[in-house]
């Protein structure tokens, strides 16, 4: 199966990434036989359809970064079938299997679930980025939360992609070109990913998952073509109860008690989900820290003198995550709310459009039947400004009781 399967409904900028990783491998090989590159292979990256620096774009779920890791399989692909025509990617040989999988020396792949990546991480990346590859073809960074460098961070990257050590690529995602500072997304070739068709998601959960056939239909559907969030409503059982109680969230705020009570359920809905990952993750992280400073064992195990401070940033670390644990929940939460007054809206219009929440219509039409458009509209703006609220800092609860005043107001 080739790297560029799992690309769902991309197919240009499949094709675009194929050609330039076989204008890639052209020049490597030309390296290789000790050979002048404007023999074998493009006179330079400039002439050919590969370079140094490469931006994903698209909206969430529409396969950014793995797009960014098929790539980055391809480039370090070494089967054989090159040398007969074939073109790079083809998803068994050793170099794009463990690309693939994550364990390639020359390919690092960064992703973070903090608020932000700081100036450290990314001269870290730097210094990495300088090296030759250790054993493949390329050395290659995938950062696939470019939108979440800081100021500082952005800065520090410029100067390795306006100046990229040789046989070094960077693969940068984002959801949009404004994500990023202009002085990078200047110095990269951009390919924009568009959201999948909802029947291409469904064949893809059908064929990778082994998802039944209406199930696979109603989790692309809901989640509007999102893939990891259609992938996790089809396997989860806890994601779709989460679902179900959200989108009963329209019929509860009828007086001002009903509103109050539901935001605390959502924000205790996000809060259970930051501890569902802190009990998995935390007290792993925790033990393993503890184990390489030499700690005694048990929780209770006294630390050696003068490490308390790399817990304490350990800890720190853990409560940011959290903190974005919980923002991505509501943040899913929200989203399911538009959905659904979207679904309000092409009622009320009478527009032949598929809905997305096909399984609760009768809740659908119940709400279209009791209002208007005009009010439709507004409550879909005040789902978006408690979006904003939360992306400002906002305290979570006063968000999002906010909105749910404003969805009684209409």
């Amino acid at each position: 199966m080739a790297v560029w399967d799992d690309l769902v409904g991309q197919e240009r900028v499949t094709d675009q990434l194929a050609a330039a990783a076989r204008d890639a491998d052209a020049l490597v090989t030309a390296e290789e036989a000790g050979q002048a590159a404007s023999e074998a292979a493009p006179a330079s990256m400039s002439a050919s359809r590969m370079t140094h620096a490469w931006l994903f774009t698209g909206p969430p779920g529409s396969g950014r970064s793995t797009a960014a890791r098929a790539f980055a399989a391809a480039l370090q692909c070494v089967s054989p079938d090159r040398a007969l025509g074939g073109t790079p990617g083809c998803g068994f040989c050793d170099g794009c299997h463990t690309t693939l999988v994550g364990t390639h020396a020359d390919v690092e792949v960064v992703r973070t679930d903090l608020l932000s990546i700081g100036v450290k991480e990314t001269r870290d990346l730097v210094r990495r980025a300088s090296m030759s590859p250790a054993g493949g073809r390329w050395q290659v960074i995938v950062l696939e939360d470019a939108d979440r460098l800081t100021e500082g961070a952005g800065n520090v990257l410029l100067k390795a992609v306006e100046e990229p050590a040789p046989r070094t690529v960077w693969l940068l995602c984002a959801p949009s070109i404004e994500d990023v500072l202009p002085t990078i997304r200047s110095r990269c070739r951009l390919l924009t990913l568009r959201t999948p068709a909802t029947s291409a998601v469904a064949d893809m959960l059908m064929r990778r998952d082994g998802i039944e056939p209406a199930a696979a239909a109603a989790a692309a559907r809901a989640t509007q073509g999102h893939i990891g969030r259609a992938r996790r409503l089809a396997t989860d059982e806890r994601a779709r109860a989460r679902r179900a109680a959200v989108l009963k969230l329209p019929l509860r705020v009828d007086d001002i008690g009903g509103c109050l009570k539901a935001a605390q359920e959502l924000i205790d809905a996000a809060g259970e989900d930051a501890k569902q990952v802190a009990e998995e993750v935390d007290t792993k992280e925790t033990e393993e820290l503890r184990a390489a400073l030499g700690a005694a064992a048990g929780t209770g195990g006294r630390l050696p003198r003068g490490t308390a401070g790399v817990m304490k940033d350990l800890q720190d670390r853990q409560k940011r995550r959290s903190t974005r644990t919980q923002r991505d929940s509501l943040d899913l939460a929200l989203s399911d709310l538009t959905g659904f007054y979207r679904d309000v809206l092409a009622v009320q219009l009478g527009t032949a459009s598929e809905l997305a929440n096909e399984d609760v219509r009768d809740s659908v039409q119940r709400i279209a039947g009791g209002s208007t458009p005009e009010r439709t509209l507004r409550r879909i703006e005040a789902v978006l400004a408690c979006r904003q609220a939360l992306d400002r800092n906002v305290a979570p609860l006063l968000a999002v009781e906010a909105m749910t005043a404003a969805l009684r107001a209409g």
